[in-house]
């Protein structure tokens, strides 16, 4: 006889763990001085099936860190609302919550600009409404009839498929006006690199005074003096090497201080 392997289906000691603190955190009321630390033990717990649920959209365009970040917020989201009195298991709760998560950061992101979700949705009811309608009034839907149809003003109507042209954007080869060679993209500003450079000059001075002495003297007969690192190991009197050590951390604390 041929024995099946069912390794995938048992409950582990981590699943019989997860499960026991959601049945601790359920346990204790709100407001409890140990309720903060069993819900981060729980959220930690049940990451690994934030983890699986992540990995089935990976490969899509969007960053995986991103991806898993959005569905940590399904997975606190799932903790917080589940009530296990309900007597649904979690999984069977949270994984919904979770992938309902990423449904809407995909759905988010397709848009090219950021539009409020309400107009995302209405929009999408829109296209639904439109094809409803056409079928029964034989006609071309107008905005009066879609606007009886969803319960919705035609001000929102409008305002839902005015925030549509963001979901298509005009290409910038697209013609200015007819007959002419003038394109959308000719008409925009170039980048003005001016603003960037006086912001620069704001926030170098304060980010050089965190510097050691020795640090901004090679920052300066690098960049201002132009020296190779070689001749600024000759007059500093240490070797190439660590000129290029010194050089790397002193850039390092300048971008944090200028990022931050």
């Amino acid at each position: 006889m041929t024995t099946v392997t069912r390794r995938k289906f048992e409950v582990t000691d981590e699943d019989r763990r997860a499960t026991a603190l959601l049945e601790a955190l359920a346990e204790l009321p709100p407001g409890h001085p140990d309720r903060p630390a069993v819900r981060r033990q729980a959220i930690e717990a049940w990451l690994p099936m934030a983890a699986r649920l992540t990995r089935r959209y990976a490969g899509r365009g969007e960053a995986y860190d991103d991806l898993f970040q959005t569905a940590s917020v399904g997975l606190i989201k799932a903790i917080d609302g589940f009530d296990p009195g309900r007597g649904v298991d979690f999984t069977g709760y949270a994984i919904p919550t979770v992938l309902g998560e990423i449904k809407r950061y995909f759905r988010d992101r397709s848009w090219t600009l950021r539009i409020p979700r309400r107009l995302q949705e209405l929009r999408m009811a829109i296209g639904g409404a439109r094809t409803e309608l056409e079928q029964t009034l034989t006609r071309a839907a107008t905005v009066a009839d879609i606007s009886a149809h969803l319960g919705v003003s035609e001000e929102e109507v409008l305002e839902a498929l005015e925030a549509g042209h963001a979901y298509r954007p005009d290409s910038l080869s697209t013609p200015v006006r007819q007959g002419e060679d003038l394109q959308l993209g000719d008409t925009l500003g170039g980048e003005d690199n001016g603003f960037a450079r006086a912001e620069f000059g704001v926030s170098l001075p304060p980010a050089m005074a965190t510097l050691t002495e020795r640090e901004r003297t090679i920052v300066v007969l690098r960049f201002y003096g132009e020296l190779t690192q070689s001749a600024i190991a000759e007059r500093v009197g240490i070797s190439q090497m660590h000129v290029s050590r010194v050089l790397s951390q002193a850039l390092a604390k300048l971008r944090d201080q200028m990022d931050g």
